[in-house]
């Protein structure tokens, strides 16, 4: 199975997309890229989602290629079972090594699940590696920042502390994200300085970029800015 998907994904190379990848994920080696689209990599996940044998597939860990973590990320995507799903997942994340894998895949089982999801994702946030880290988060970010919002969630995220470029940018990504869905409750972090310093700054940043922050709000987020001494 996996050496007939391979043989697809490379009749589908486009090799102008695959240099651009090899300059937005650094974390990947080039010779592992392909260079396929995301939409004939989401077409292809819908075709072997329940194709016999796919489960080979899926067993395969690790993949050799960038376009087959893709291709896997996106089948687990679209799995109705939510133990099934979380299983694979559980399988498939401590091989995940880049920020396009890790959050391209957004399980769609999940928001049915979203009580019985916030155990595993505590465990994904205290696992010390990258991207677990970095899907822990981002997952409270998609599916806890509405109507099931808690104080809790964010001081989840306010308490990690890494070294790691892709955990403290999805911090900000998340905290940037809570101030233009819960801007009350979340300001207080920012005012109080829970976040490093270079987090702290980039999720104000982000937060003034975007279109949800109002302008009066972007103002005064600017004044909370940490400058260098």
């Amino acid at each position: 199975m996996t050496d007939k998907i391979r043989k697809e994904l490379f009749s589908l190379q486009d090799l102008k997309y695959r240099e651009m990848q090899v300059k937005i994920i650094p974390t990947v080696k080039p010779e592992s890229i392909i260079g396929v689209r995301t939409p004939e990599l989401r077409r292809m996940a819908k075709e072997l989602a329940g194709r016999e044998g796919i489960d080979a597939f899926l067993n395969d860990l690790p993949h050799r290629y960038f376009d087959e973590n893709q291709l896997h990320a996106f089948i687990l995507s679209g799995m109705k079972d939510y133990a099934e799903c979380l299983a694979a997942l559980e399988r498939f994340l401590p091989y995940v090594d880049n920020w396009a894998t890790c959050d391209q895949m957004s399980p769609k089982v999940f928001r049915k699940h979203r009580t019985e999801l916030l155990q595993p994702i505590k465990k994904w946030i205290a696992s010390g590696e990258t991207y677990i880290i970095r899907f822990g988060i981002g997952m409270l970010m998609e599916h806890y920042l509405g109507e099931d919002f808690d104080i809790a969630y964010p001081e989840m995220v306010a308490k990690i502390r890494s070294e790691e470029y892709y955990v403290n940018m999805m911090t900000a990504w998340y905290f940037a994200t809570a101030l233009a869905k819960q801007y009350d409750a979340v300001l207080p972090f920012i005012e109080n300085r829970r976040l490093d310093t270079w987090t702290h700054n980039k999720a104000i940043r982000k937060a003034i970029e975007s279109y949800r922050i109002t302008p009066e709000q972007k103002e005064y987020l600017k004044t909370l800015k940490i400058r260098s001494k």
